[in-house]
């Protein structure tokens, strides 16, 4: 009984209901891929609304379940970077006008999508799920930038917006910087500081 206990215990934080959420939004990125290549412009932009929504929900249900997980953090962090790859070829493939507009803009959402992740793997050789305050807001408003800018070709907003995700990237590093190990689920900078500075006390 003592040894199947601890595998029970890994099957419930493997098939909780965040992280089947987050499951699915990486299955959905092939599906997303595929759209993009067919042309399939409205049909891929129905399948990556339900795609975010579920990135909303998992967070949301990991808290309210009390599910929260290292596994279901790094989940959702490359769910996060996976389906944010797949908007950026959807533009590319469907939408390539826009694409060569926002291209720099791209590039640097790209660049913040990476770097912290090499800065992280670089120090401590894991990928970093910090879900810090200013990511979770940064995922919130990628979302209508995005479609605002395909649907109405409204470009400042989705501008803002990347440059945003710049600043979270940087906060991402510094946090790295920080860490004298790795770990997940860092508010923000400012409240890592705070909890080092009681440890000192």
């Amino acid at each position: 009984m003592k040894r199947e206990l601890p595998v029970q215990i890994v099957e419930s934080v493997i098939y909780s209901i965040p992280n089947i959420l987050s499951f699915l939004r990486l299955a959905l990125v092939p599906v997303l891929i595929g759209l993009a290549l067919l042309k399939a412009g409205q049909l891929f932009l129905w399948v990556l609304a339900f795609s975010l929504l579920s990135d909303v929900l998992d967070g949301y249900l990991a808290r309210k379940l009390n599910q929260v997980s290292e596994l279901g953090a790094k989940l959702d962090s490359w769910g996060d970077v996976l389906t944010y790859a797949s908007m950026i070829f959807g533009l590319f493939s469907i939408w390539p006008s826009i694409f060569a507009d926002q291209a720099p803009f791209l590039f640097a959402a790209m660049l913040s999508f990476t770097v912290p992740v090499a800065v992280a793997l670089r120090k401590f050789g894991g990928y970093p799920s910090y879900h810090t305050w200013g990511a979770k807001i940064a995922a919130v408003l990628i979302a209508p930038a995005y479609y605002v800018l395909i649907l109405y070709g409204y470009d400042d907003f989705f501008r803002l917006v990347i440059l945003f995700h710049i600043l979270v990237a940087i906060e991402e590093m510094i946090i790295t910087i920080i860490l004298k190990q790795r770990r997940s689920n860092v508010r923000s900078v400012l409240s890592l500081l705070r909890e080092l500075s009681r440890q000192d006390k």
